[in-house]
């Protein structure tokens, strides 16, 4: 057992055998340039819904909306999940796209009167319709920049198993795996 460590020599083996390597200056630059991406990416997103006459949450809102829309009624706590934000900030956020117009609420109804159904309104649509054809060419433009520099990390990932690494499991990213 070593003093400084308090592990056997067994032990300590057997943890510089998992050990993944330390990072390079490339590992760095590859980190970096996918955060730059995306950074550009989302700075982009902003100013079109700014340009557009909506706030960049409204526009996520109205994104998040057509998605959760053709997987049942949308509510806000459904909405608040999908945008990783507190049940309270898209109480705000729903009550200030209604006010723009984008979103209406529809009645209460059911068991549960507390729940309330978001939709849609037609100018709501119009703009995401807009929106999203923009952001589709962007992201197909801005594609090849941020696959090379998430193909420099899986490449990184592929010399740490080949030293012997255990790699570690990752899964898909889900909705419910998401944390705030």
């Amino acid at each position: 057992m070593t003093a400084a460590t308090g592990l056997t020599a067994a032990a300590t083996t057997r943890k510089r055998s998992t050990a993944i390597r330390p990072l390079k200056q490339e590992d760095y630059e590859a980190l970096a340039q996918v955060r730059y991406e995306v950074r550009r990416f989302l700075t982009f997103s902003e100013e079109k819904a700014r340009g557009a006459g909506i706030e960049p949450q409204q526009h996520q809102l109205l994104l998040a909306l057509k998605a959760l829309s053709n997987a049942g009624r949308p509510t806000i706590g459904a909405l608040a999940k999908r945008l990783l934000i507190r049940h309270h900030s898209a109480v705000e956020l729903v009550t200030r796209s209604v006010k723009s117009g984008l979103v209406r609420r529809s009645p209460r109804s059911g068991d549960d009167r507390r729940t309330v159904t978001l939709r849609m309104t037609k100018r709501g649509e119009r703009l995401l319709a807009a929106l999203s054809v923009v952001h589709r060419n962007e992201l197909r433009s801005a594609a090849p920049a941020l696959l090379q520099a998430i193909e420099a990390i899986i490449a990184s990932n592929a010399v740490d198993r080949r030293l012997g690494a255990r790699p570690r499991r990752v899964r898909a990213r889900t909705e419910s795996s998401w944390g705030r």
